[in-house]
């Protein structure tokens, strides 16, 4: 036990040793929470109070979920392999696993829908209703986050219609529902509202898990939404041994539906809750914590809090405002390159962080004229390459021929000369019959002339083949055989640059295969939607490698959970940061969580922060005035040296 509770702070060992009942963990930036989570773990299983097949652990990300199984694994040993500790996405799709049928799908499995296929559905629906000429300003990204938004608030189309008649998306809606169920098909928000429907609709499978997961811990709690916090307190019902850690002065995602309510009134909900609050930072200088403490101190609704550290002091914060962003971008990068020469700081350990992905352009050119390495992070991630996508989209088919969008991908990669007519005659034929696409290319013969047929039937015949052979199958070796059955890659010209990075690309695709395989030894179906499974729940912000040298370019959003030495923050001007739509806001909550977003940004910051801001910037083609940003205002003048310009 002595192990268990060495090193940890006074606040810290209290969280570890509390084993009964509602707990709220209020943990400020940098203040351990990993640990607190990994050790309290450990102390319950050491002591009796848990089995390990007790522990359920949720985070947002698959790094988290990672990190936290590696750092339980290193105070209990092979106990770890026996808790779930993983993403709520992952969870529920562990809990629908095999169960669909139950909610009225044709399968007890599913495949996942990314945003690429949610977009072609609603394109497929626009082109076959007069949608767009009733409501030409709609588009696609606007169905699709008013979806999103209704299944974080569990509300079906059919709900809505009774509250709203004749609002014109509800029927965009209903269709897209029954598209996704004709395709045997979740997005992302069904995960997690569908497993609400199978708790609610049978009661005995809730109970099950109430029953397994006796002890429950959430990690990052201020970021969950509606339909999350459902799931959690359905599951701790019964032993209301819950364990929540967040702090609600980083709740930034309200645009995600992160609801900050559910961390504000924990204790209204869960009676009888401890509240420990985690305020030793161990990351940040005394400067860097005295200006974010003093930035977060305006915002009204949160939990009072007041990060300190036993490190020291450090140098004031640095605050200067350049003639233009042009002048900012160089002003910033020439600053990198001083502190790289002379501190032999490695570029890693830079941070760029601005408020909008636009503003990146500006530095990327600056870095790569001084010829410095970068990583932007928030770029198109390895998952929406093309050549991923469509060998993923054959996985998908092989193990569910009911996929029409993954079928409609695949039908001419490579090119087999089915023109868009064919296609067109097929999705007619599958309309009338109520069938798949998969199913109206086995009945070519009866749809169209012989050589459109003959082509077709050489496809199903060879998604047939395929799709036995990969019975007995690892998903690496199935994926090798979709390589050479297909000759997949023969679109592209031989020996050019385009065909080694898309290469270089599905031969990634082929080591995370088999790094799946080792890991669960799956064969057949199993293993190709358990890596599909893998492949789709994967987030964007795991791309970040840490052995990769490079200046770092993120939004603010993006920096959430990082930290490094030294931190620019860039825009910090009204209209910029916070932004206009903020400013504009009859709602104070909107300020309150742009100097929540603030406040993230200055503790990411270990050793330096410097604040940047442009007297001009240019928006739409003309040239603006800025002012200086509030939150620069906000910060003591003390900690502060504001630098003369000289540019």
């Amino acid at each position: 036990m002595s192990d268990i509770l060495n090193g940890l702070n006074p606040q810290q060992k209290e969280a570890v040793m509390h084993t009964e009942g509602p707990l709220l963990i209020l943990a400020g930036a940098g203040s351990g929470k990993t640990r607190v989570l990994t050790h309290r773990i450990a102390y319950l299983i050491e002591n009796g109070f848990a089995e390990p097949e007790d522990i359920l652990a949720l985070t947002f990300t698959n790094k988290a979920a990672k990190e936290m199984k590696e750092r339980a694994a290193s105070l209990t040993g092979k106990a770890a392999d026996k808790m779930l500790i993983t993403t709520f996405h992952s969870a529920c799709v562990k809990f629908l696993k095999n169960r669909m049928m139950l909610l009225g799908y044709k399968r007890g499995n599913f495949v996942i829908y990314d945003t690429d296929e949610q977009k072609k559905i609603i394109r497929a629906i626009f082109e076959e209703t007069d949608f767009q000429s009733r409501c030409p300003e709609i588009k696609e990204y606007n169905v699709i986050s008013f979806i999103s938004k209704q299944k974080e608030k569990m509300l079906g189309p059919d709900e809505l219609e009774s509250i709203y008649p004749d609002y014109p998306l509800i029927t965009v809606y209903k269709e897209y529902e029954r598209i996704l169920k004709k395709n045997n098909a979740l997005d992302f928000d069904d995960l997690l509202w569908k497993t609400v429907q199978l708790f609610e609709n049978y009661p005995h499978i809730l109970h099950s898990y109430q029953e397994q997961f006796k002890y429950i811990m959430v990690d990052e709690y201020q970021d969950t939404n509606l339909v999350q916090f459902k799931i959690i307190s359905m599951l701790a019902d019964k032993y209301q041994n819950l364990c929540v850690v967040g702090d609600d002065d980083q709740s930034i995602y309200s645009f995600r539906g992160a609801d900050i309510r559910n961390i504000l009134e924990f204790e209204k909900e869960f009676q009888n809750t401890k509240v420990i609050k985690l305020e030793e930072n161990y990351r940040s200088t005394k400067n860097i914590l005295s200006a974010a403490n003093a930035v977060i101190s305006h915002n009204q609704e949160r939990k009072e809090k007041k990060l300190w550290t036993q490190g020291e002091e450090g140098s004031k914060l640095r605050t200067i405002t350049l003639p233009d962003a042009t002048t900012e971008a160089k002003f910033i990068v020439s600053e990198i390159e001083r502190m790289h020469n002379r501190e032999k700081a490695d570029y890693k350990d830079f941070a760029i962080l601005y408020r909008t992905n636009a503003q990146s352009r500006l530095f990327e050119q600056c870095l790569t004229m001084k010829d410095i390495p970068y990583r932007l992070v928030g770029a198109l991630s390895f998952f929406e390459r093309k050549e991923v996508k469509d060998m993923l989209a054959y996985l998908r088919v092989l193990i569910n021929p009911d996929d029409d969008f993954g079928l409609e991908r695949i039908i001419n990669v490579p090119r087999r000369g089915i023109g868009a007519v064919t296609i067109k005659k097929l999705k007619e034929y599958a309309f009338r019959n109520n069938c798949s696409l998969y199913d109206a290319a086995c009945s070519a013969d009866e749809i169209l002339s012989k050589t459109a047929a003959d082509k077709l039937k050489g496809f199903a015949a060879m998604l047939r083949k395929m799709t036995e052979e990969s019975k007995c199958q690892t998903a690496d070796m199935t994926i090798k055989m979709i390589l050479n059955e297909t000759n997949f890659f023969t679109d592209y010209p031989q020996k050019s640059e385009e065909l080694e990075e898309r290469t270089e690309n599905v031969y990634e695709l082929i080591n995370m295969a088999t790094d799946y395989s080792r890991k669960t030894n799956h064969e057949g179906a199993e293993a190709i939607e358990g890596f599909l499974t893998e492949s789709a729940l994967t987030s964007g912000i795991d791309s970040l490698k840490d052995d990769e040298d490079g200046v770092v370019l993120m939004t603010l959003h993006g920096s959430k959970g990082l930290e490094f030495p030294h931190v620019f923050m860039a825009g910090m001007e009204e209209n910029t940061f916070p932004g206009y739509r903020a400013i504009n806001s009859t709602d104070p909550a909107a300020m309150e969580e742009e100097r929540r977003l603030c406040y993230v940004g200055i503790t990411r910051a270990r050793k330096t922060l410097t604040l940047t801001s442009a007297a001009q910037r240019m928006n739409y083609g003309k040239t603006y005035a800025m002012e200086v940003s509030r939150f620069i205002d906000e910060i003591p003048r003390d900690l502060v040296d504001h630098m003369a310009v000289r540019w």
